[in-house]
């Protein structure tokens, strides 16, 4: 029987001790507000990969002192279930600097020291990958890092590492969403256990900070590496207002580069209102327009940049009077071409192994065929680029380097996790060392299309109302053919995979070759004539994201090619006016 609005209010006012968040409640009780309520009280926020990450509000479905607790009592009782020696091996803690960040992280602290666990604190706002590399280095049980990453100023969110120091996969997900539901009574709101000298609490961050520098210092300059730093290096750098300007500054010093970084000073601290940008998001229209003034002021063509939690890298460089924003995908070839020129030739070529997820472009898979090494394919997100490059590690493989087309850039032997941090100091030594062979990033990439082929992508999304508008405009697309579509415009599919319903044209039995989840939205295709695309529902946004790729003798052949499939997808597929769908 479903509960009246009152009910959950009630219970809500019952278990919450933020007075900031009754408050919201309260007033909304009072006011008679019922459709507010139901919006914030009648479901849960879903606890899923991505761990929680939702507007900062009073309510069940928000993020909130409340939620943060319960989901800490659940994650702590599910690793005692799980785990060994969870208690001494204890769990890493780090925060960005968005609002409530350091109140919901003192929160997590205290709800694990309730439970007798050890709890590595990392004293001040740092950037996410720290998490995930001190779970490693500390041999701890699991890793919470609270942020939102590159979200809206009004959101925050709890992102959780296993052991592994991955995102965590299914089947933890749903067991920790249902270790939530068991510990929803908060048994601790005291968060002076992290100021107080608590044995259960251990600042941690000087000690994990000075391994994490000296690991990217060994990934850069590996035994053996001969190139050098070119002088003539200069960069911008924004942080976005987040907290990467520290680590990145730590990072240059220890490799010499600092005095050739000039900061974008207005964006250099971290505010978590992030006043000068629309989004806090470097993939965004206008997000470098900023930092493009300074490098244009102080004459330097190259730019880098990282969202608010640091774990994505943009580049920017100006190649002959015209600032060109390199995609991820374009940063995700460079970046693996270079790691692949320098892999050293003592060591087998067909164990070097690097990843791509299927949203992202086929052009390191072309470039692993062409050279010989391994190339493997993963679901969407860097829980599963990093979890599969461990498996491919005890494989014996040599996992040297994964991307996403979404900025992500994650170097193995720093951690598995994107980064960009351990990124950028890759980059720029690659950038040195291409300025040794007259080329500029730019150039090497119009090299590496001569190589391989050109590659253009017509990327978008369409905004959905609603769940279940998502899940019927995907189930008409499968009723276009049995048992799947044969066509589109004029161009015959090759391929058709489903990882929703389990079906895939292409193996012998039609099983999938990546793991099937029908709880979202996943189909990819091969079209003739050199066209490939994956259409999914997002699992963290309101959004139909769509990826095309169209790969052709020039760039003016493949991007047409690309724009093509698009205005097909658009138009038999997604069907923007008829469905409520609006494109970005």
């Amino acid at each position: 029987m479903t509960k009246p609005i009152n009910e959950l209010a009630e219970e809500w006012l019952r278990l919450d001790e933020d007075k900031s968040t009754t408050d919201e409640i309260y007033k909304l009780l009072v006011q008679g507000n019922n459709e507010e309520l139901e919006k914030r009280l009648r479901n849960r926020i879903a606890f899923g990969t991505a761990g929680l990450r939702g507007p900062m509000q009073a309510g069940f479905a928000c993020m909130n002192s409340l939620t943060v607790i319960q989901a800490s009592q659940g994650l702590a009782a599910y690793l005692l279930e799980n785990e060994e020696n969870v208690k001494h091996r204890g769990v890493v803690i780090g925060r960005d600097a968005r609002h409530n960040s350091e109140k919901f992280a003192k929160l997590t602290a205290a709800a694990f020291a309730a439970k007798g666990i050890k709890v590595w604190w990392y004293e001040i706002p740092t950037h996410t990958p720290l998490v995930p590399f001190g779970v490693r280095e500390l041999n701890a049980a699991a890793g919470v890092m609270i942020t939102a990453s590159h979200n809206p100023a009004k959101d925050n969110g709890y992102k959780v590492y296993w052991s592994n120091g991955c995102q965590i996969i299914p089947p933890h997900d749903n067991g920790i969403a249902d270790a939530i539901l068991k510990n929803l009574k908060p048994v601790a709101w005291d968060t002076s256990v992290v100021d107080n000298d608590c044995l259960l609490v251990e600042g941690a961050l000087g000690l994990v900070r000075d391994s994490y520098l000296t690991a990217i210092r060994a990934a850069v300059r590996p035994e053996g590496f001969s190139g050098t730093s070119s002088p003539e290096l200069k960069f911008v750098y924004t942080p976005m207002h987040g907290v990467g300007l520290l680590p990145m500054k730590l990072c240059m010093e220890n490799l010499g580069l600092a005095s050739q970084m000039i900061v974008v000073e207005a964006q250099a601290e971290p505010d978590p209102d992030f006043p000068t940008v629309k989004f806090p998001n470097p993939e965004e229209k206008g997000a470098l327009d900023l930092a493009i003034q300074v490098a244009d002021d102080a004459s330097v063509s190259l730019i880098i940049a990282s969202d608010p939690d640091a774990d994505r890298l943009a580049v920017a460089e100006n190649a002959s009077g015209t600032w060109h924003l390199f995609t991820g995908n374009q940063l995700g070839i460079l970046l693996a071409s270079y790691l692949y020129e320098v892999y050293p030739k003592s060591k087998p070529k067909e164990k070097l192994a690097m990843l791509a997820s299927t949203v992202s472009s086929r052009m390191l898979h072309a470039l692993a065929a062409k050279e010989g090494f391994h190339f493997t394919e993963t679901l969407t997100g860097f829980k599963w680029l990093g979890n599969v490059g461990l498996y491919l590690e005890k494989q014996g493989f040599d996992v040297v380097y994964a991307f996403e087309e979404a900025l992500g850039y994650m170097i193995p032997s720093v951690v598995h996790d994107k980064d960009s941090i351990s990124a950028a100091a890759i980059f720029l030594t690659a950038v040195s060392h291409w300025s040794s062979q007259n080329l500029t990033p730019y150039s090497k990439l119009q090299q590496l299309y001569e190589h391989l082929g050109y590659f253009e992508d017509a990327n978008t999304y369409l905004i959905s109302p609603s769940p279940s508008t998502t899940n019927a405009v995907f189930m008409a697309i499968r009723a276009l053919g049995t048992p799947h579509p044969i066509q589109l415009g004029t161009r015959k599919i090759l391929r058709w995979r489903d990882l929703t319903v389990g079906y895939d044209s292409e193996s012998e039995d039609h099983t999938p070759d990546l793991p099937v989840d029908k709880s979202s939205q996943m189909i990819t295709c091969e079209l003739e004539g050199g066209a490939r695309f994956t259409v999914r529902g997002s699992g963290t946004e309101p959004k139909i994201k769509l990826y095309i790729e169209y790969v052709g003798e020039s760039h003016t052949v493949a991007k047409a090619g690309a724009e093509e499939v698009l205005q097909h997808l658009l138009k038999e597929w997604f069907k923007p006016e008829a469905n409520g769908l609006k494109l970005a």
